[in-house]
């Protein structure tokens, strides 16, 4: 057999392997907020079980609307129970497998440009610390992260002050990208998303009771296979806990 015909076998069987090992993999639906820890959790359940883990990171509604039109994904964690809700009604959900995974809160945090101090309270300056700015976050009308934000903001009572001075991303990464590049001087994100950015400066946590409970439920798509089940209930464990809780995430 010729170089070039043992060359062309190799690449065929490669491709094969590969094509198996996509198809076979457990494909999770993740809110963006996550990557890191979950990344560590999903390498170390890979090591541990030999079952591949392939994991699709993006805002919480797109990646909802990805599964109601048919993706398919096995396990899913929202960033709220607004949207995992909208797949339990119509049906795409596992019955019974929905559970409360972490919990978050929620950081006013600048960049480069921002102030150097600002408190959060009832009426503070929030607009007058902008200036001719922008403040970041996530899309307001869709997406949890930019919901919280705005809940926060209108209890403090001064979102109607800077909703027309706000720059909406597809997702609470994207508006921490915002701020940590110098494009807006300041931004609602999640407190563990701040802490995976050098760049931007955390100057206040909102109080909790400024907006609802920031709760990441998981749970199995129709249809998952017994592998998805074993990854769900390893996220779950103690072990897998405390690693998302180094990174910053709260027990459920």
């Amino acid at each position: 057999m010729g170089r070039a015909a043992i060359l062309l076998g190799l690449t065929i069987w490669l491709a094969a392997v590969s094509g198996a090992s996509a198809k076979d993999a457990v494909l999770v639906f993740a809110a963006a907020s996550l990557k890191g820890p979950l990344d560590e959790v999903v390498s170390l359940h890979e090591k541990n079980h030999g079952v591949p883990v392939k994991v699709s990171y993006a805002g919480t509604p797109a990646l909802a609307r990805q599964i109601a039109q048919g993706a398919r994904a096995a396990i899913f964690i929202s960033a709220d129970h607004q949207w995992m809700d909208y797949l339990d009604k119509e049906g795409f959900l596992e019955p019974g497998t929905r559970t409360n995974l972490l919990r978050n809160r929620l950081v006013l945090v600048a960049g480069p440009k921002g102030p150097a101090a600002l408190k959060l309270a009832p009426s503070f300056p929030l607009a007058a610390a902008l200036g001719s700015g922008r403040l970041a976050l996530a899309d307001p009308d869709s997406v949890p992260a930019g919901r919280y934000a705005r809940a926060a903001l209108t209890t403090l009572q001064v979102w109607e002050q800077v909703a027309h001075k706000t720059v909406r991303a597809e997702n609470v990464r994207a508006a921490m990208a915002y701020v940590a590049r110098g494009e807006a001087p300041l931004g609602i994100v999640y407190a563990t998303d701040a802490r995976q950015e050098p760049r931007v400066r955390v100057l206040d946590t909102f109080p909790e009771g400024t907006h609802p409970p920031i709760v990441y439920p998981a749970a199995l798509v129709k249809g998952a296979s017994p592998a998805a089940r074993v990854l769900l209930q390893e996220l779950l464990a103690p072990q897998s806990i405390a690693q998302f809780k180094r990174a910053g995430f709260l027990a459920p």
